[in-house]
């Protein structure tokens, strides 16, 4: 049995080539405005991180990757290559860019009326509930549960609009996880590092489950081998980004509570888990 990924629309094979000019243009449009942040802010302030320029441009190419180019295509043929995608779009980029701190360079780069109303934006309702720990976590881990739980990846391989709604959704869901979880910006709705462990304990255990499920009964269309090698690579690869993640979180949480940990020369180097403190809060 063959996986027939190669979806139709109204006028037949859906034609991901077609789509090609969208990806690269936000890709490009990405690293410009990034680049031309960073440039305006060192300008007035302390030269922005080496580090984050690396982890922006790895990460936004990590996600780039799994919806345009060799890996998108290969992914719209085999599972396997769909779940490679799946960890780079929705928990190695998102890592990589909440790490390089793109709110913080905004709010850096912006004259001071813009950015006490994006502060003030910040602050609302709205932003404290897509941003809380347990929303994020359902919002990643629950929509992973209905894209491969029910009929919607199938669906997705028939509809552009579904399939680049699920990408969006993956990217979108795996970015406010991850920045729900570590603290690199100035978000002023913190919980507690005891609640947010708590709440990535469930949100791990809810992605090895599905992990397993697919293992066990792959989604409708997929080979059996492919739904396996899928599924481990779900499991373990995503376990290798999650410790990545629990370790960053753990020294944030350390340093909580030994602050002389940090010392004067090692501040700067210390930015990518305390994130900036710019006094807009």
């Amino acid at each position: 049995m063959t996986n027939h990924h190669m979806s139709h629309s109204h006028s037949g094979t859906l034609d991901l080539g077609s789509s090609l000019f969208i990806p690269v243009l936000i890709t490009v449009t990405a690293f410009a405005l990034y680049f031309y942040a960073a440039w305006s802010s060192n300008r007035r302030c302390r030269q922005w991180p080496t580090y984050r320029y690396a982890c922006f441009i790895i990460g936004v190419l990590c996600s780039a990757s799994a919806v345009t180019g060799p890996l998108a295509d290969w992914a719209h043929l085999d599972f396997r290559a769909h779940m490679l995608g799946h960890l780079l779009l929705g928990m190695l980029g998102p890592l990589l860019i909440v790490l390089s701190s793109p709110l913080t360079l905004a709010l850096r780069t912006m004259k001071v009326y813009w950015a006490r109303r994006v502060t003030r934006l910040l602050r609302s309702r709205p932003l404290l509930l897509i941003t809380h720990p347990i929303s994020a976590a359902i919002l990643n881990i629950g929509g992973l549960w209905l894209i491969y739980g029910t009929g919607l990846y199938t669906a997705m391989q028939y509809s552009m609009l579904i399939h680049t709604l699920v990408h969006f959704h993956v990217f979108a869901a795996g970015y406010l996880f991850t920045a729900s979880m570590i603290y690199t910006e100035p978000i002023p709705h913190r919980t507690s590092y005891t609640f947010r462990s708590l709440t990535m304990i469930v949100a791990f255990a809810g992605h090895g489950i599905l992990s397993k499920r697919i293992y066990a009964n792959p989604p409708e269309g997929i080979p059996l081998d492919q739904g396996q090698t899928g599924g481990l690579l779900m499991y373990y690869g995503g376990d290798l980004i999650d410790l990545v993640l629990i370790f960053i979180f753990c020294l944030q949480w350390y340093r909580s509570f030994h602050p002389t940990f940090v010392t004067h020369s090692s501040k700067r180097k210390s930015e990518i888990f305390e994130g900036d403190r710019n006094g807009l809060f």
